[in-house]
């Protein structure tokens, strides 16, 4: 028998190993993906101290244009990696080859190379100042690196996650302290051979493996010389960050869990609702933060509406990752797997139709061991049932029926999350009105999962503090220092 891969940890630009190890699972079929190395505090505190050391050093002396050009030669890694990391996604996730291929992996090289670009044009504010004695003083603001940053990522979408933090936070100039999900470990540990190839010098990036509490995670937002944690993942988790980093008043950045509405008129372009509110619902067998686990659609269309998402939930072909047929892989665990179906079996107690799915498919072969779930609609549910409010982050939605714009703003905004909404209307000016009336941090009009990167992401109530993208990653990732010069 072939030995497991080894995941080890990357600190101060050098490969660590533990006496502390934990197998990953593939969700496919169960099988061995890799033994991973778990992080002792003391490695998590060398490799801050490395970062420290780098900051003050190596890269916190390198010119702009040459921290850029390094950035730069990480995407190109990344593009000439491309197999490499595709397979690392698959392995880890499960999901379709067709999707890790045609987003997860260019996204990630795009990342490094859009704040390569976007972070030198940022200019900062500048005034003239008068003074008494008639000479003046000019103002002018500069940006510093925060410093010291822990990155800590989820499992649903690794890569693309990942850089959409990195890339900022080391365009800025800052040292990374990265925390990839226990679940999903390869992509992370590649990304830190790509970072050494491309000549990033040690310390500036440190990948430390491990789980949350009284562990890497713990040991990171709790470490004094972390300046800052920015976070995607679980709300719970989120405020279990807040109060291990309050000691130390640590700035945070998180894109939190949601419970998302979809919103489906009866002008609707009805094939284009159809696909787009499907897509949106089984992508990535649901676990999107995007996803809308909760649909309202106009009476008149209510009864056809659902025929329309069920049948495409009983279209998709829940195949291996690699076999070009497949549009929905499993669950990323066994223990999602257990969450995910405790909801399918609540729904059902509290009165919900089940409209399609419901329950585990059987193949008859080696994915019988893995995680697969049925995607999921229910109908019926009362909007103060559980499954409704809920987070589940998984191939599932209710679908409800509303008769006025204003029922279906009301139900859509009662909910402790706000990250995201989708609307579907021909109408160009109830567009504008519903979307505005959303309270989220983002709110798509006929479309899912589109947006500019230079745009504000990030939610708002349980689902996050902050924004990232453009000039408000930046803004999170660096320290305005105003100096003023009297004339």
């Amino acid at each position: 028998m072939n030995k497991p891969v080894e995941r080890k940890n990357y600190i101060n630009g050098q490969w660590l190993g533990s006496d502390k190890t934990f197998t990953k699972l593939s969700p496919v079929d169960g099988s061995v993906v890799c033994q991973v190395h778990e992080a002792s505090r003391e490695m998590v505190d060398q490799a801050v101290k490395g970062a420290r050391a780098a900051l003050q050093g190596p890269w916190g002396k390198m010119p702009v244009a040459a921290r850029m050009a390094l950035l730069k030669k990480v995407a190109d890694g990344i593009e000439k990696r491309f197999d490499e990391f595709v397979a690392a996604e698959i392995g880890d996730t499960g999901k379709p080859e067709s999707l890790a291929s045609h987003l997860d992996i260019p996204r990630g090289a795009a990342n490094f190379r859009v704040f390569a670009d976007m972070v030198p044009s940022f200019g900062m504010d500048s005034y003239f100042l008068d003074t008494p004695d008639g000479k003046g003083a000019i103002n002018y603001a500069m940006r510093k690196p925060l410093g010291v940053v822990g990155v800590i990522s989820p499992w649903n979408l690794p890569l693309l996650l990942l850089t959409w933090k990195l890339a900022p936070a080391m365009a800025c100039g800052n040292t990374i302290i990265a925390k990839p999900s226990e679940e999903t470990p390869s992509s992370a540990t590649l990304l830190a051979e790509v970072m050494h190839e491309a000549g990033i010098p040690p310390g500036v990036f440190n990948v430390v493996h491990g789980f949350g509490p009284d562990s890497a995670g713990e040991f990171i937002t709790t470490h004094p010389l972390v300046d800052g944690v920015t976070f995607t993942g679980e709300s719970g988790t989120g405020s279990a960050i807040m109060k291990a980093v309050a000691p130390t008043i640590k700035p945070i950045s998180f894109e939190l869990g949601g419970k998302n509405p979809g919103i489906v008129f009866a002008d609707a372009d009805f094939d284009a609702a159809v696909a787009g509110i499907a897509h949106a619902i089984f992508s990535n067998c649901g676990q999107v933060c995007l996803a809308p686990e909760r649909i309202y659609v106009e009476r008149p269309i209510f009864d056809r509406f659902v025929a329309g998402i069920k049948a495409k939930a009983e279209a998709l072909v829940m195949a291996v990752p690699t076999d070009k047929a497949c549009t929905m892989g499993p669950l990323i665990s066994r223990e999602h797997q257990a969450k995910v179906l405790s909801y399918y079996k609540l729904a059902v107690e509290e009165g919900a139709t089940v409209v399609t799915g419901g329950g585990v498919p059987q193949f008859g072969d080696a994915r019988d061991g893995g995680c697969y779930i049925q995607p999921t609609i229910w109908t019926g549910l009362s909007e103060n049932s559980r499954t409704v409010k809920e987070e589940i982050f998984g191939p599932c939605a209710h679908i409800a029926p509303f008769d006025t714009e204003e029922e279906a703003i009301a139900m859509a905004n009662d909910t402790p999350y706000g990250l995201a909404s989708t609307v579907w209307t021909t109408n160009l000016s109830r567009g504008h009105r519903v979307a505005q009336a959303m309270h989220v941090g983002l709110s798509l009009v006929n479309c899912w999962f589109l947006r500019d990167l230079r745009t504000p992401f990030g939610g708002s109530k349980l689902s996050g503090i902050g924004r990232e993208g453009g000039l408000h990653s930046i803004n999170f990732y660096s320290e305005p220092t105003n100096v003023c010069i009297k004339l």
